[in-house]
C-alpha cells in the first residue's frame, strides 16, 4: 500500500489561464438549435465545462451540455431510443457507456480516436473510449486512523473493527462499477455477502465522493472509499488537509482503476461533431488539462503527469479490460439496492 505523497500543485496555472481566456472569448450561442450538439455529461459541469466551452470556440460549433449522473443519464439516452435528441454522451464511468453499448445505443467510434488509447480502455467493437483514468481507493483521517492498521483486501473492510467506519457511496457510478467488477472477478454471492455486511455494519452512506472525503476531512468519519483524485484535488488546495489515502493490494477489486468514457449516441443529429467532441477530449492538450486540474490519470500515452500524482506504474492498482463491465449495471443497482445499503 502506497500513502498519498504531500505535495502542491504547481504545473496548471498557465492551463487555467489558457482555457480561462478560451471562456471570455467564447460567443454567446446563436441560430437554430437544430445545429447544437446536445452531449449528455455524467461529468460535473466543474470538470469538464472548461473543456467544452473551448472546443466550442476552437471549432465554432455550439455545445448544449445537460449535467446529471452517469447511470440515469444513460438510461434517458436508452429511452430515446435513436431518436436523435442526444449527440455525444459522456460518463463518469465505463459502466454507464457499457450499458448502452450492449443496448445497441452507441455508434462505432473512428479507430483514429479509439487508437489513442490501450485496448483495455475501450470499447471492443468500438462504440466508446476511455477518457481518465481513477483509481479506486480507501481515503482515511490521519488523525485518526493509523494507516498501518489498514487493511490489505477491501473484503477485510467487514471486520468487526471497522464497523461503521466506512463510508460509501453505492448511488456512485464509480462505487456501482468497483461493485460490478467485483461480481466479475469474486462472483455474484461474495459481492452480495459483503454488500450486506457493510449495510448490516452501519457503514454510513453519502451522495458522492466529493462528500465522502469533505466529511474524513471534518472528522467525521474515519475513512472512506472513493477515487483517488478527490483526495489530489483536496491536496492541491489545501496541503494541510486531512485527508490521505492507501490503495489495497494489487488485484484486489477495492484498487481497480476506472475510466471515464464518452461515446456517440445511435442516430444523433450530429454524429461528425460529436466524433471531434471525442477526438478533441483525447488530444495531448486536453488531456493535459484533465491531470493537472482533475488530477486524473490521462490515457493518451506521452502525457506528462501532474505533481500531485504517482505514475501508475508505481502504485498497486488493479487493471482490468473495462468491457467487463459492459452490460452490469442494472445488475449491480438490484445487488446494491438489495442489500440494504442507500
Amino acid at each position: 500500500m502506497a500513502p498519498f505523497p504531500n505535495r502542491r500543485r504547481s504545473g496548471a496555472r498557465a492551463l487555467i489561464l489558457v482555457l480561462s481566456a478560451a471562456v471570455l472569448m467564447l460567443p454567446a450561442c446563436s441560430g437554430d438549435d437544430a445545429d447544437e450538439l446536445v452531449v449528455y455529461s455524467g461529468r460535473s459541469e466543474e470538470l469538464v465545462g472548461p473543456l467544452l466551452e473551448r472546443f466550442s470556440e476552437e471549432t465554432g460549433i455550439s455545445v448544449a451540455p445537460r449535467y446529471g449522473d452517469s447511470a440515469d443519464l444513460a438510461l434517458s439516452v436508452a429511452s430515446e431510443d435513436g431518436r436523435g435528441d442526444v449527440d455525444a454522451f459522456i460518463s463518469q464511468s465505463p459502466g454507464a457507456t457499457g450499458y448502452l453499448a450492449a443496448e445497441g445505443q452507441l455508434e462505432k467510434l473512428p479507430d483514429a480516436v479509439l487508437d489513442r488509447v490501450p485496448e483495455e480502455d475501450r470499447d471492443g467493437d468500438g462504440a466508446w473510449v476511455g477518457l481518465t483514468g481513477r483509481a479506486r481507493v480507501l481515503a482515511y483521517n490521519p488523525n485518526l486512523v493509523d494507516p498501518a492498521d489498514l487493511p490489505g483486501s477491501v473484503f477485510d473492510l467487514t471486520d468487526d473493527a471497522f464497523a461503521g467506519d466506512v463510508a460509501l457511496a453505492p448511488t456512485n457510478g464509480s462505487f456501482q462499477d468497483f461493485v460490478t467488477f467485483m461480481r466479475s472477478s469474486a462472483g455474484e454471492e461474495a459481492t452480495g455477502d459483503w454488500l450486506t455486511a457493510m449495510a448490516d455494519a452501519g457503514s454510513p452512506t453519502f451522495p458522492n465522493n466529493v462528500s465522502i472525503v469533505e466529511a474524513i476531512a471534518n472528522n467525521e468519519v474515519p475513512m472512506g472509499l472513493v477515487n483517488h483524485y478527490y483526495i489530489a484535488r483536496a491536496k492541491a488546495t489545501d496541503p494541510d488537509v486531512e485527508v490521505d489515502y492507501v490503495l489495497f493490494d494489487e488485484g484486489d477489486p477495492g484498487s481497480v482503476l476506472l475510466a471515464t468514457s464518452v461515446g456517440v449516441t445511435k442516430g444523433a443529429d450530429q454524429p461528425e461533431a460529436a466524433q471531434r467532441l471525442a477526438e478533441f477530449l483525447l488530444s495531448d492538450e486536453s488531456q493535459q488539462y484533465f491531470t493537472e486540474e482533475t488530477q486524473e490519470y490521462p490515457l493518451v500515452e506521452g502525457i506528462e503527469l501532474s505533481d500531485q500524482l504517482q505514475p501508475l506504474n508505481e502504485l498497486p492498482v488493479t487493471r482490468i479490460d473495462l468491457n467487463e463491465l459492459g452490460d452490469g449495471l442494472e445488475g449491480t443497482q438490484r445487488l446494491i439496492e438489495a442489500s440494504g445499503l442507500q
